[in-house]
């Protein structure tokens, strides 16, 4: 398993292409995922790139972040692991009430 970096601050017309091929130049990189929008399915300008090895890795951080992509600065880290979410459910966060949101009695 390779080391997984998060690249943001791109260009809304960047492609996963665009990336892997810009990314090739710092080492083997094993996949691109563009974070899209759920609603309009648009690219949301980050994405995560995973390398074969750390030092791919690091090389890439090293050349390229800061660096300009189409007039933007990208920001290139190591990917941190996702936070659990908390899962509140439905209206209200779950919890039962009237119209003006006092708690009903039962």
């Amino acid at each position: 398993m390779g080391t997984k970096l998060y690249v943001g601050n791109l260009p809304f017309s960047a492609t996963e292409n665009d990336i892997a091929s810009l990314f090739e130049k710092a080492g083997k990189v094993e996949s691109v995922r563009a974070v899209m929008d759920r609603e309009t399915g648009r690219f949301k300008g980050f994405c995560f790139v995973e390398m074969q090895t750390k030092e791919d890795a690091d090389k890439a951080i090293e050349m390229f972040n800061g660096s300009e992509l189409n007039n933007r600065p990208m920001v290139v880290n190591p990917a941190r692991p996702p936070e659990p979410r908390n899962h509140r459910g439905g209206f209200n966060g779950g919890q039962r009430g009237d119209r003006q949101g006092r708690p009903t009695r039962y």
